[in-house]
């Protein structure tokens, strides 16, 4: 098995748990090599490893996805819901074969308008969120069509679309509901809403979505994941699934639940011990 490696935070080269990881696949005849652009991935590698957080991850996940490559993530980090597993655990996982590939939605985010690029900086693809915030004191008026269909105007500090792998990420901070990784659905939540009648709302995954707004800053950031883009109020954000999914790889001794009881004490009760 030919496997890649990405380390986005170098600081983890010293951490002797990625040393005991590296030599236990070496030992097990796993040819590794590391990446860090596309560019660096060998012809008939099986999967990536993405060791660190889920910060890491999603970059790693921008570097391989649309080549369909499978990324292991491996947690050095802190919470980690897409990199969740045990360094400790991969090796004897990986060499017996204990492990399922799940397939998550990613989106593809364009810009259109004058002057608009075409794509968000190097990738358009988002697996978490794509999302808009203001720049200055003011508020945002944000404009929403869902397949055509315009939802009534969010006056707010932003908005965020997000996947159901993304809704543990972004999107719950901001009140939106947790849906299971293969919940075929887009969430739409704003930002700090300046009124009270408004809440997230859950759309099909095959829903195109259409954003503009309106601002006396001038101008709002956009987001894709971990990637910024500073637009213009005459531009519009078209969201809409990717034509391809991120193959994830999920060991048999994690899971959903597991992860959210674990990193967000979900359910946590004296009456449930």
């Amino acid at each position: 098995m030919k496997i890649g490696y990405f380390i986005l935070n170098d600081e983890l080269r010293s951490d002797a748990r990625l040393h005991t990881l590296l030599e236990e696949l070496e030992s097990a005849t796993f040819e590794l090599y590391e990446i860090r652009t596309k560019s660096d991935v060998r012809p008939d590698t099986d999967l990536v490893l993405s060791m660190g957080g889920d910060g890491t991850f999603l970059s790693a996940a921008h570097v391989v996805a649309d080549i369909g490559l499978p990324i292991l993530g491996v947690n050095f980090g802190r919470i980690g819901f897409l990199c969740e597993n045990r360094p400790e655990a991969v090796s004897k996982a990986l060499l017996e074969g204990d492990f399922r590939i799940e397939y998550r939605t990613v989106l593809n985010a364009t810009l259109k308008g004058p002057e608009a690029r075409r794509t968000i900086g190097m990738l358009p693809y988002s697996v978490n969120e794509v999302s808009l915030h203001r720049t200055g004191s003011s508020v945002l008026g944000i404009h929403v069509c869902v397949d055509g269909e315009p939802l009534p105007t969010y006056w707010a500090d932003g908005l965020i679309v997000a996947t159901s792998s993304g809704s543990t990420a972004y999107s719950l901070s901001v009140g939106g509901p947790i849906c299971m990784p293969d919940t075929k659905v887009l969430i739409i939540a704003p930002i700090a809403p300046h009124n009270l009648n408004v809440r997230p709302i859950v759309v099909p995954e095959t829903a195109k979505i259409d954003i503009s707004f309106e601002s006396r800053d001038g101008s709002a950031i956009m987001s894709t994941d971990n990637r910024v883009e500073q637009i213009q109020p005459d531009w519009t954000i078209h969201v809409e699934m990717a034509q391809f999914s991120l193959k994830r790889i999920r060991l048999a001794e994690s899971g959903f639940v597991k992860a959210l009881t674990s990193r967000l004490f979900w359910g946590e009760d004296m009456r449930n011990i």
